[in-house]
């Protein structure tokens, strides 16, 4: 049962790795202190970008400079760097000002000798743009804890771990799939906790039993996974459920916590786009 859900969500294969050894942890963090630096200093010229480096914000190609690089003023102090060494990704999930109204950031670079090759972004500027809509509450949990190295996945056993949750909300049953929660798992979406120990809805303090509707149009790639922390994130458009305006539909940046064979920590940025939008990246 568990693998027919888990091979009917399969819809987008996961890119080859090759070892990307001329960058290591910090070499990839630095990529992402230094977009970040240039960002508020409206400045792309001083990011080390290859010749045909593509940036798209939101799914759509812009030129490097446009879109939250004009309006951008400040770090407003949280960031979860997801860093995928294997395959030469930088990954974060930000919380930026732009002028003096905080917004949410997600960024994927590709780093390839020593040189940015790929930019991807989304950015959530409001409560309209994201359906929910703190980042002030955003604070760090559980994602910068080290689990045991023997409690660490595989990488390919962590992308399992991590798929079983579109594979969940495919059917509308975490249940169902028997999805591999911890018990204290939590669930926090655009700053707001929305399952787990603390949420304060009704039959959402388990994770796992808590009701959710079908998404049978859901789609995923993986983004990038930090083999060290036992994170992975992925990018789902969660396909029109007719729950976000006509036509529309949630892309969500979901990164999890995975150690132990559990899922322990999901923690998203989202954004409400039309269910058409692809990632730009097909």
């Amino acid at each position: 049962m568990r693998a027919s859900f888990l091979l009917a969500v399969f819809v987008c294969a996961v890119p080859a790795v090759h070892a990307a050894t001329d960058c290591d942890r910090e070499c990839l963090r630095s990529f992402i202190t230094q977009y970040l630096a240039a960002l508020v200093a409206h400045n792309p010229g001083a990011l080390p970008v290859a010749d045909k480096v593509k940036f798209t914000e939101d799914s759509v190609q812009v030129p490097l400079g446009e879109g939250l690089w004009k309006t951008a003023s400040r770090p407003h102090g949280y960031r979860q760097d997801i860093l995928d060494v294997r395959a030469g990704v930088a990954a974060s999930q930000v919380v930026m000002d732009a002028g003096d109204s905080p917004v949410l950031l997600v960024l994927r670079l590709k780093v390839v000798g020593r040189k940015i090759t790929e930019i991807e972004t989304m950015v959530t500027h409001t409560q309209k743009e994201g359906a929910l809509f703190k980042p002030d509450a955003i604070q760090p949990k559980a994602m910068n804890a080290a689990p045991d190295p023997s409690q660490l996945p595989s990488r390919e056993d962590a992308i399992k771990l991590a798929e079983f949750y579109p594979a969940g909300l495919k059917v509308g049953s975490f249940v169902t799939v028997n999805a591999p929660f911890a018990p204290d798992a939590y669930r926090v979406e655009n700053g707001v906790n929305t399952a787990g120990p603390g949420c304060s809805r009704a039959g959402c303090e388990n994770l796992k039993t808590q009701t959710i509707m079908k998404h049978p149009d859901i789609t995923h790639r993986v983004v990038a996974v930090d083999e060290e922390l036992g994170i992975v994130l992925l990018r789902m458009n969660f396909g029109n459920t007719g729950s976000y305006g006509p036509g529309n539909a949630l892309i969500v940046w979901e990164a999890f916590k995975v150690y132990g064979g559990q899922i322990h920590a999901v923690e998203a940025f989202m954004k409400v786009m039309p269910a058409t939008t692809g990632s730009g990246w097909e």
